[in-house]
């Protein structure tokens, strides 16, 4: 049979080249000085090529010193490249050794590695991956640089303690509703000014509504006779020890926040400003023809939970460019993006793999020809889901990427509208850091004229085709 004839069926061209692919599997040896590495908590089993070692699997231990042995019995088998799954947190210090000795490490999702159903070891696991790394079927999961790393532990640390800040505030309110002390339904934040002017006064023994709601912050809405009313309860003993605890515990999670800006204000210190002279950023849509207006610029609020530091202008020197200038994102998100994705965009060929790194990317599931399952892959990266916030806070804002979300919002129901708006930001991140451009928003308006346009071009052109002309009503006079 031919391979240029002309087929007469799918099935029979479909069917010709599965049995090209058979003959023809296709699997070299990619990475001849390869080995694999099974981790666990207590132990770590090596594999190398027979030819390389008479005895081709080992079991190491898992203390300093056997590490430093494991990389030197790589080292004397010519090793060069190394397959291990991300097993827990077991796998850090054996990565860090294995880096630092000069190794090419690959560290692979357990989910791409699954073997063959049957008996499994730690053995046949080792080897398994060693097989699979040897043919390179398997792909290298993302690493930041150690900079990079460092500025990410501090910064989910940081985040642990919010969160945990967070909580004692709920339970600070919990207990003063048992106390039927309905202060949470006149002031917004329990956490603000007020609230926490109140709840300390309340904890050093105070019990006068009165003199309790004259510390309330005039910015308030709620009156002075509101906030006292509200202050009326009963005041058990039991309740207000532990608002007491749970006000202590709130000011040591602060003190731990304190402390994390400090070392993350030190780590930023230490990265090299990047130059302005980058490379020229092809055109595309950061870089448009017309020119917003100039008015005066208004700064974003700053987050509540936001580093004292001046964060925005130290994001601002290490990236060469500030991220916050693209409508939705805030320092937070910016620092956040820095910390779990880094500087180099170079790790991505294009915005397309950065974007599909992601999880803001359509997975469609095909099986025989069909699409069995739509939507994005399972993916969970905390920068995702901070792009996924800024897209959500675009709801009300006055600019070409909130005009662009409200139509999409309505058009779409809001979970797919904050994907698709995630995924456009991710995109302008890409660029800006890659090529260095400048986000310049060229305002609703704009945008709504634009989509206007795009509407009677797409109008006028299915008139045509049916044989009518489309004209534009005059305006009526009154």
């Amino acid at each position: 049979m031919r391979a240029d004839r002309r087929w007469r069926t799918r099935k029979e061209k479909k069917e010709w080249a599965r049995r090209l692919q058979s003959n023809d599997p296709g699997l070299d040896v990619i990475h001849l000085q390869a080995a694999g590495i099974d981790v666990g908590n207590a132990s770590h089993y090596v594999a190398v090529r027979p030819d390389r070692d008479l005895e081709p699997v080992r079991q190491f231990g898992c203390f300093t010193a056997d590490l430093h042995r494991l990389a030197d019995w790589l080292k004397s088998c010519g090793v060069r490249t190394i397959a291990m799954q991300s097993t827990g947190v077991y796998w850090i210090p054996l990565y860090d050794i294995l880096e630092e000795r000069g190794f090419e490490v690959y560290l692979v999702n357990a989910r791409h590695t699954k073997n063959l159903p049957g008996r499994k070891s730690d053995v046949q696991e080792c080897q398994w991956l060693l097989k699979l790394h040897t043919y390179g079927l398997l792909n290298n999961s993302f690493q930041p640089t150690s900079q990079i790393r460092v500025l990410r532990t501090y910064w989910r640390q940081r985040a642990e303690h919010v969160q945990a800040a967070a909580s004692c505030i709920q339970r600070m309110q919990k207990a003063l509703t048992q106390m039927n002390v309905q202060l949470a339904n006149v002031i917004s934040d329990l956490s603000g000014l007020t609230g926490q002017l109140i709840v300390r006064a309340i904890v050093g023994g105070e019990r006068d509504p009165q003199k309790l709601a004259a510390l309330r912050d005039r910015r308030v809405h709620a009156s002075a006779d509101e906030v006292a009313k509200s202050l009326e309860g009963n005041w058990r003993p039991e309740l207000l020890f532990l608002v007491k605890q749970e006000v202590d515990t709130y000011d040591t999670y602060q003190k731990r926040i304190t402390e994390c800006d400090e070392q993350l204000q030190q780590q930023l210190a230490s990265f090299a400003s990047k130059a302005t002279g980058v490379t020229a950023a092809p055109a595309s849509e950061l870089q448009g023809d017309e020119q917003p207006k100039k008015t005066k610029a208004r700064p974003k609020k700053l987050a509540k939970n936001a580093p004292r530091f001046n964060l925005q202008q130290e994001l601002q020197r290490v990236a060469g460019v500030d991220l916050t200038r693209i409508d939705g994102i805030d320092v937070m998100v910016a620092q956040t993006i820095l910390a779990e994705v880094g500087l180099d965009m170079g790790r991505w060929e294009t915005e397309g793999n950065f974007v599909s790194w992601l999880g803001l990317c359509p997975d469609n599931r095909i099986t025989g020809d069909k699409v069995v399952g739509r939507g994005t892959r399972h993916v969970v990266n905390r920068a995702a889901t901070s792009l996924r916030m800024a897209a959500n806070a675009l709801l009300r804002s006055q600019t070409y990427l909130g005009a662009q979300y409200r139509r999409l919002r309505t058009k779409l129901g809001a979970p797919k509208a904050i994907t698709a708006m995630a995924h456009r930001l991710a995109r302008l991140v890409y660029r800006m850091l890659k090529y260095g451009q400048r986000y310049v928003d060229k305002g609703a308006n704009y945008y709504e004229r634009r989509y206007r346009n795009q509407q009677l071009q797409f109008l006028r052109k299915k008139a045509a085709q049916l044989g009518f002309q489309l004209t534009e009503a005059e305006a009526q006079t009154a």
